[in-house]
């Protein structure tokens, strides 16, 4: 693909932790969660930006930032506060589970680094990850190509990402037939076809299903086996091949997902607050982020010397939050 690299880091530069000055301390002096969760939000966007900007022209796709999307689930201590806001599963009978909470991220393709999430929990209105995506806007740019699997695949949430100016590649949605009788014929089982919008489903009011498009533009293949969609509508640019080598470069977020939760055992969380639960998370994904700028390595490829790393990143921001005496 013309200006595509590797879908993978194959090096890093140098970005390091960000100091704050003594005279920033004063900001964060309220005890509670206010000074710590700001900080936290704030190390978080100032490392992600770094690591965006930092990126050599190999590791973009199209000269562009290819980003991953998907989710994931962690367990917490089984308190009353827990389970309020984060019930346990409906397989469980009370007493026997544990409170699950969900994650939804944008990750990197090129870095690895988060560059945002959304939590809530597993069960209830407007708790599925397609929900929790609606709110991180801020992490997609226009110009993006986002990468996601077939539960992303929704007519209206490809509209909303077509909004926030992204093209995207994504699977096609197992109930979806497609016919490649129908519309524009780019190859053989390659073509674009309008979408036309389905009718208002219960959880959107009527204001915002007036303001979906009544049709969309799209492209469908078949290679390998798969359906793939995507707005990447000319072929002359971006061939069926290219495509298929694009989706599969979403593995890596499965992959991401599973380190954080794994090696910075992140897989089963231990504060018994909700407010604490969400600190606790964004810690581990800004530790991540944080190493994510400081290795000359893969960050997907764990060492015992990286764990090292990750845990003295950890060791660093929890002193900072005491320093800015937030309490647990």
């Amino acid at each position: 693909m013309p200006g595509c690299g590797r879908p993978w880091r194959e090096s890093a530069g140098g970005t390091r932790a960000i100091a704050l000055q003594s005279e920033q301390w004063p900001l964060l002096q309220g005890r509670g969660t206010t000074g710590s969760d700001l900080l936290v939000e704030r190390l978080g966007r100032e490392i992600g930006e770094r690591l965006r900007t930092s990126q050599p022209e190999v590791w973009r796709c199209l000269g562009r930032e290819v980003k991953l999307i998907d989710g994931t689930t962690a367990s917490m201590p089984d308190t009353s506060a827990n389970q309020a806001e984060f019930p346990q599963s409906r397989t469980q009978k009370p007493g026997l589970g544990f409170p699950l909470i969900r994650l939804v991220a944008i990750i990197s393709l090129s870095c690895g680094a988060v560059r945002a999430w959304a939590t809530g929990p597993c069960k209830g209105k407007h708790s599925g990850e397609t929900a929790l995506l609606r709110q991180l806007a801020h992490g997609l740019s226009p110009g993006d190509i986002v990468i996601a699997d077939r539960y992303f695949s929704g007519y209206f949430l490809l509209a909303w990402l077509i909004r926030q100016g992204v093209d995207v590649v994504v699977q096609q949605h197992q109930l979806r037939h497609t016919d490649f009788r129908l519309g524009k014929r780019l190859g053989a089982k390659d073509h674009v076809v309008a979408w036309a919008r389905p009718p208002r489903p219960a959880w959107m009011d009527a204001a915002t299903y007036a303001a979906m498009p009544e049709t969309q533009i799209l492209r469908e293949v078949r290679v390998a086996g798969l359906t793939l969609v995507t707005t990447l509508v000319d072929a002359g640019h971006v061939s069926k091949k290219e495509l298929l080598t694009l989706y599969h470069a979403r593995w890596q977020v499965e992959l991401d997902l599973r380190s954080i939760k794994t090696v910075m055992q992140m897989d089963v969380l231990r504060c018994k607050s909700p407010a604490m639960v969400k600190k606790e998370i964004a810690v581990h994904l800004l530790a991540y982020k944080c190493y994510s700028g400081q290795t000359p390595v893969d960050t997907r490829v764990f060492t015992l010397s990286s764990i090292d790393s990750v845990l003295d990143t950890m060791v660093w921001l929890e002193e900072i939050l005491a320093r800015g005496h937030c309490g647990r």
